[in-house]
């Protein structure tokens, strides 16, 4: 052996020779640590940015969206009597009661009143059903998408609102169509037939979440695909690292369906008596059907990657065994 050869001590090297290495890996280690960290919590974070862009943002994702709730009942019960409470309101009676003695004219009214809802409700639930219907439902909302779209972009403080209008016209023609002999349809007027969806002191924190959305959602994404491979390459022990992101990007995403959960049931429970809640709830569901999607598809993948790091070396050993047995 020569003079010069490092001596070995139990087959280990010298320290001299491990200090430098030694003093590199904590660093190393520390740093994929952070930027599996970092990445794990950006991917929920990235998902449900993406998925407010996309839906929220776009009018036509949007549209997509809730063009199913054309035929959703919930949906169609809520419209039949926000129409028909509308039309009522201009209903009036009192010429046709003139001629009827005064203690008389409080049960007609009351008769009267019932009779002509159950025939306006009737009209209008025949539009809501109709064919047509569809068409007009995506219409009324691009256009209100639109025009909240206009305004979270712009400088001003407009109110946003969902214009029925157009449901009201298919109304009065139907009313026109199949009247009872009173002119209920020329009472029924051309405007005033929105709902209020933002208010104007509601306009500018909403605005200023839309931008910072539409940010986030191109940040994020990138910096989670950077921040998870860079750190798994520079952990030491890889598979461990692996098993631990896959299973913190699982409990990221739980949490993030269960924060989804909690948000939407308060939600709810915030809305006027007048809004109808089973409606509501469709439009809940139907706009975070795709997050709802997206987080379940990372948590089982998450899972199924930590099945299959952990399962791996037992399993690779366990053919290695029968390969030798048969040997």
């Amino acid at each position: 052996m020569s003079a010069s050869a490092p001596v070995r001590v139990s087959g280990r090297a010298p320290e001299a020779d491990a200090g430098p290495r030694a003093r590199r890996r904590p660093a190393r280690a520390l740093a994929g640590g952070a930027l599996l960290l970092i990445g794990t919590l950006l991917l929920p974070l990235s998902l449900a940015a993406v998925w407010a862009r996309t839906e929220l943002t776009d009018t036509d994702r949007y549209v997509a969206a809730v063009a199913p709730l054309a035929a959703n009942p919930a949906v169609r019960d809520a419209i039949v009597d926000d129409v028909t409470n509308g039309v009522m309101e201009h209903v009036q009676l009192d010429g046709l009661l003139q001629a009827i003695p005064r203690a008389q004219r409080p049960a007609l009214r009351e008769r009267f009143t019932r009779g002509i809802r159950e025939f306006v409700d009737k009209q209008v639930r025949q539009v809501v059903t109709g064919r047509s219907f569809p068409a007009v439902w995506t219409g009324v909302h691009r256009t209100a998408h639109q025009a909240l779209d206009g305004t979270l972009t712009s400088s001003g403080d407009a109110p946003v609102t969902l214009d029925l209008t157009p449901v009201v016209e298919r109304v009065r023609h139907q009313l026109s169509a199949n009247g009872l002999g009173i002119d209920i349809a020329q009472r029924v007027p051309h405007t005033n037939a929105e709902i209020v969806l933002l208010k104007p002191p509601e306009v500018p924190p909403f605005r200023t979440a839309y931008r910072s959305v539409r940010t986030a959602a191109v940040l994020l994404p990138p910096a989670a695909a950077l921040c998870l491979p860079a750190g798994l390459l520079l952990a030491r022990r890889r598979r461990r690292a692996l098993i631990c992101t896959a299973a913190g990007c699982a409990a990221g995403a739980a949490l993030l369906a269960a924060a989804l959960v909690l948000a939407r049931t308060r939600l709810l429970d915030a809305l006027p008596a007048m809004v109808s809640r089973p409606a509501a709830t469709a439009y809940a569901d139907a706009l975070t059907s795709p997050l709802r999607t997206g987080l379940s598809t990372v948590i089982a993948t998450a899972l199924l990657t930590v099945t299959t790091a952990a399962l791996t070396p037992p399993v690779r050993r366990l053919l290695r065994r029968v390969a030798r047995a048969r040997d």
